[in-house]
């Protein structure tokens, strides 16, 4: 059940979907998972993916049915944590080791979801992309 507050309406899922992608899920089983998340400062997505990097679930803010500048928020990516949390209780996962992309604010939050369900965290990686050097600066105004 996905409440979208700015159009006032209520997306339901049916039951018959949920049920399909839980058994898709179950049939796959593993101890151990990577949990990839890209953190912007518009919206968060998030990649749970086995040893080897092969993708099994995903997330994203947009996908929930979060919009416009609600997708960047640290409640949007804690509802992210929380669904991908079920799914990977489903697989059997028990460790994750997180991979952590860019800047925004819900880089904390998805973790934070995993403890609460009860995924141990193995490691903390900050992967984000820093310039070297960059771009050259602009040059400053004349008045």
């Amino acid at each position: 059940l996905i409440f979208n507050i700015m159009a006032k309406t209520i997306v339901k899922k049916t039951a018959k979907d949920a049920k399909a992608s839980a058994n898709k899920l179950s049939k796959r089983k593993m101890a151990y998972a990577i949990l990839n998340i890209q953190s912007t400062y518009n919206n968060t997505k998030v990649v749970l993916t086995d040893e080897k990097g092969n993708p099994v679930a995903s997330s994203s803010s947009g996908s929930l049915g979060f919009n416009g500048a609600k997708k960047g928020t640290p409640f949007a990516a804690a509802k992210i944590g929380e669904v991908l949390a079920d799914k990977a209780i489903l697989m059997g996962v028990k460790e994750v080791g997180v991979v952590v992309k860019g800047t925004g604010s819900g880089r904390e939050s998805v973790v934070r979801s995993f403890i609460a369900k009860g995924i141990n965290i193995e490691s903390i990686k900050d992967r984000t992309p820093v310039p070297h050097n960059g771009p050259k600066p602009k040059k400053p105004r004349r008045i």
